[in-house]
């Protein structure tokens, strides 16, 4: 048997919490079959004691089945920090030592919109920083590979800047940017496999100069896939925001995605809910994606609810415009909502972990 056809074997081992394989996911770094031992080599980056244990039982189990395996060696290199508790200063390890903290904003489903949410909240954070005394000490990376939309709503173009081997991140409303719009041509999709979405996410981390940053935010694509798994094994996460809309189609999903973060170890910091009314012309509020969903999944997922977020045009429009509500309506209510959640995830970030 061919180390190819072991490898093909391998593919029906899962990632805990995902639904991609591990020779997908490129963990697998070896594999042969030599007098009658199965002999496997995986490199995993992981704070989760439990997911060596749990592929080695997994693999072994697979070879096991295979015709001509007599016995397996498995051996599986973690790189990862030991224990969460302390947590690791300066964003821990495997991060650019000048972030502080860094969070996932991520969705179950698209449509809920997760990365008008997430360019909304990286102003609001600046304005705080900035009433704090810390200008420029907040970053935006837009990890939707397929559909980045952050360079839109940020009204950012061009390309960044290279500095010896790190790209600058660009910079506008008091946040620091880098998406892979800046990278290619609006009218060239980008089709690629996991393993180059795996390496852009890591370039991403690794060779853009942040400098200080209080919080770095990341606007994940939806869902539990390629990206997902290549962040968490690439950044040491301070937590997540699940950002999802009222109705049970959105809820059910994102509720996925949250304890997809809890099983690779990175707490919840909280649910946000988007659209979550519409006030008419005469001022009658209407729940037109149902009410309660953010607060329930919040309850169901052991974490809380940030804030809620009304259907409102000018935030579309400032979207559109690049020009984010928070920017160019900063004392709107849609603004202070903002700012409040904001203010509400840099208290949880400031909370002890247990």
């Amino acid at each position: 048997m061919t180390p190819d056809e072991l490898k093909e074997h391998l593919k029906q081992v899962k990632y805990p919490g995902f639904s991609r394989d591990i020779v997908s996911f490129g963990l697998v770094r070896s594999a042969a079959l030599v007098d009658g031992t199965a002999r496997v080599s995986l490199a995993i980056t992981t704070s989760d004691p439990k997911v060596p244990l749990h592929l080695k039982r997994e693999v072994d189990q697979c070879l096991r089945a295979l015709p001509g395996v007599q016995a397996t060696a498995i051996d599986i290199a973690v790189t990862a920090p030991k224990s969460p508790t302390p947590a690791p200063a300066a964003g821990g390890a495997g991060a650019p030592p000048g972030i502080k903290h860094s969070i996932a904003i991520a969705s179950g489903k698209g449509g809920v919109g997760k990365s008008t949410f997430a360019v909304n909240l990286a102003c609001a954070l600046a304005q705080l920083a900035s009433a704090a005394g810390r200008p420029g000490r907040i970053g935006l990376m837009d990890c939707d590979i397929y559909g980045p939309s952050v360079p839109l709503m940020m009204g950012l173009q061009g390309r960044p800047e290279v500095d010896g081997d790190s790209l600058v991140p660009m910079e506008r409303h008091g946040v620091k940017v880098m998406s892979m719009g800046f990278l290619v041509d609006e009218n060239t999709p980008v089709v690629w496999r996991g393993p180059m979405i795996m390496k852009t996410i890591q370039q991403f981390v690794q060779n853009v100069r942040w400098g200080e940053l209080d919080v770095l935010l990341v606007d994940l694509p939806p869902g539990t896939g390629d990206a997902q798994l290549s962040l968490v094994q690439t950044l040491p996460l301070d937590g997540a925001v699940l950002v999802t809309t009222p109705q049970p189609a959105a809820t059910n999903v994102a509720r996925k995605g949250g304890l997809m973060f809890q099983k690779v170890n990175v707490p919840l910091l909280g649910v946000a809910e988007n659209m979550s009314w519409f006030v008419d012309p005469a001022g009658q509020r209407h729940a037109l994606f149902g009410s309660g969903g953010g607060l329930l999944t919040a309850e169901k997922l052991g974490t809380i609810l940030l804030g809620q977020v009304p259907l409102i045009g000018a935030i579309r429009e400032g979207g559109d415009a690049g020009l984010p509500i928070v920017v160019s309506t900063p004392q709107s209510p849609a603004a202070d909502t903002f700012r409040t959640i904001a203010q509400a995830l840099l208290d949880r970030l400031a909370q002890p972990r247990a």
